[in-house]
């Protein structure tokens, strides 16, 4: 793709989002939210591939009909309340709609079969932009919404999430299919606690946005598609394979990386709020998509494929790893011990 088109596309990702986080008014949010679709959309089909086409195509669709509902959901409250402000959300049908709207451009259960077909359909860079900073606007507003959610449909769709997350990312063995898997079952642990307290939520993101682009920006560098692929590639950068096996078991949530931290956290939340049942279930579930990070640490780590066929060994890469992917691996694997400065920031 040109520089400058590229240069483009990206400048309108940033200005969609800032536009949709910083608004007080709906049909701004919902200004930001179109802009942020139409940007991404040449940069996942940029490839050409039938599948790539296949995708965008997809996240057209889905991403319209949810940001009509948007605009639907707060006409709805506009006529019943005359108020236009993102934070005065008060009739019910409105927050219903709203919560099922903000569920589709997530790709919440049971709005989720989009996502981990657009991801497989984009390169790894989109992937990256998909599963983080197109993720923000629409977490944003829930935020600015939640005193006024339903708190028994967004637990019954976050336990349903971390559960179907968990279970079909079990048999993939296409990586960005299971970090697709692996970003619903994350966004059930944010749609859980955003009633309750919504900083959470956003703390759950930001960590989340960090190790999955220490995972993307890994495999970028040392091209890897597949878990057959995973397997042979140790020898290009095995100290990056290293760290990247460890980013993937604090993905996971295993103390004492970074990533336990926002579990941790919201189950002690959850039990504050006494619902020690749904804090329960939910840890349990989360045991699904472990699985499936250690199959992928697993194949990380593992030093020759488990076969006995010769193979050619990937030659060792020559150029040195970035310094901004040796800062987000450090960060999304040492953080837990500076958690309380964490909190008192956040």
């Amino acid at each position: 793709m040109n520089p400058q088109a590229n240069l483009i596309f990206i400048i309108s990702l940033l200005l969609g989002t800032t536009i949709t986080i910083s608004s007080n008014h709906w049909i701004m949010a919902w200004t930001g939210l179109e802009i942020n679709t139409l940007a991404i959309l040449p940069l996942i089909s940029k490839s050409h591939h039938p599948r790539a086409i296949e995708a965008a195509t997809k996240y057209f669709l889905t991403q319209s009909a949810a940001s009509a509902l948007v605009l639907f959901s707060s006409m709805t409250n506009a006529w019943h309340t005359g108020q236009w402000d993102i934070t005065q959300l008060t009739h019910p049908t409105s927050s219903l709609i709203l919560t099922s709207a903000i569920a589709m451009k997530l790709g919440l259960v049971p709005f989720h079969f989009w996502f981990p077909e657009v991801l497989q359909g984009s390169p790894l860079t989109t992937g990256l932009l998909l599963s983080t900073i197109m993720k923000l606007p629409p977490i944003a507003l829930l935020y600015m919404t939640s005193h006024s959610l339903n708190p028994t449909l967004l637990t019954t769709l976050a336990i349903l999430s971390t559960a179907l997350g968990g279970w079909m990312g079990l048999n993939q063995t296409q990586i960005r299919k299971i970090l697709a898997f692996s970003s619903i079952s994350h966004l059930g642990w944010m749609a859980i606690i955003i009633v309750y307290n919504p900083k959470l939520t956003l703390l759950n993101f930001y960590l989340y946005s960090m190790m999955t682009a220490t995972i993307f920006l890994t495999l970028n560098t040392i091209k890897v598609l597949k878990l057959s692929t995973l397997m042979t590639a140790w020898t290009k950068i095995p100290s990056l394979n290293a760290m990247l096996l460890l980013t993937l078991l604090s993905l996971a949530g295993l103390p004492p990386l970074t990533g336990f931290l926002p579990k941790w956290l919201i189950i002690q939340e959850l039990t504050k709020q006494d619902m020690a049942p749904a804090a329960t279930l939910i840890s349990l579930l989360s045991l699904l998509s472990l699985f499936f990070y250690l199959r992928l640490a697993y194949c990380t780590a593992i030093t020759l494929p488990p076969h006995t066929t010769n193979h050619m060994k990937q030659w060792r890469t020559n150029k040195s790893t970035s310094t901004m992917i040796a800062i987000l691996t450090t960060m999304s694997v040492m953080l837990l011990p500076i958690s309380p400065m964490i909190l008192t920031i956040v």
